[in-house]
């Protein structure tokens, strides 16, 4: 997988003027480029430049000057705390509600749920850091709610982004706590639900508020707000639900 918590990329044709610049949460690495595409049937001439990283980390740089035209969370804690510091020009709204799963490149009796974590076989778990990531803090309150969190710590792996734990389900641990949507990138997508992965019971967590806001220091207000628009049109969401998305 790419790296994700500081990767540049520029997609588009040629254009004019200074690119889109946005700041996007790891776990929507895979569906960016689709959701590009979509965007340049419309707006073909406007370049987008796109940052991805772990929520957290993205709000920091946003609040030290980054030039970031359009922040897409993975929560919405961070977009209405940039909000309420007058760093956006709107109150942030809901493009897409995030899912948890287990992931396991073994095959795995995944029946058991959460509960198949305190095998004795599984020695190390990936898990986002719940203080930079949303993802993290959902697996925080599922494992909580099932009282397995503190049992559990010992082996936790802990992944800056959703992104790097999914790099590190796949390469380093037994089990990852992932986004669902990871599991809808091509390299992941021949895996078996039931056997590879399995989604996490919703009502063991939060759901999962993914939050977009338009930032203020922008120069590109028209190509930034029609981006905006483009993601809470018909077009960007039935992308996001061929990624695991639900709305």
């Amino acid at each position: 997988m790419r790296r994700v918590w500081i990767v540049m990329m520029l997609l588009g044709v040629v254009g004019y003027g200074a690119p889109l610049r946005v700041a996007v949460a790891a776990n929507v690495s895979y569906a960016i480029e689709p959701l590009i595409e979509a965007f340049h049937k419309s707006y073909p001439h406007t370049k987008v430049e796109v940052v991805l990283g772990s929520s957290g980390k993205l709000t920091a740089q946003i609040r030290h000057g980054a030039p970031y035209d359009l922040f897409l969370s993975a929560n919405m804690r961070y977009p209405e705390a940039l909000y309420k510091e007058g760093l956006s020009v709107t109150k942030p709204v809901v493009y897409a509600k995030g899912s948890l799963a287990l992931l396991s490149m073994k095959p795995r009796d995944f029946s058991q749920g959460l509960a198949l974590l305190t095998q004795p076989a599984i020695h190390k778990i990936a898990i986002a850091n719940p203080h930079t990531a949303p993802y993290g803090v959902a697996a925080a309150e599922a494992l909580r709610h099932q009282h397995l969190y503190d049992r559990l710590k010992p082996k936790f792996v802990y992944g800056e982004s959703v992104g790097q734990t999914l790099t590190y389900a796949m390469h380093a641990a037994d089990v990852g706590l992932v986004a669902k949507s990871a599991l809808f990138s091509p390299k992941l997508r021949h895996l078996k639900e039931g056997e590879s992965w399995q989604e996490v019971e919703g009502r063991f967590y939060h759901p999962i508020l993914q939050g977009m806001v338009r930032l203020r220091r922008t120069k590109q207000k028209r190509e930034r707000d029609a981006f905006y628009h483009f993601m809470l049109g018909e077009r960007a969401q039935e992308v996001l639900v061929s990624y695991g998305y639900s709305l």
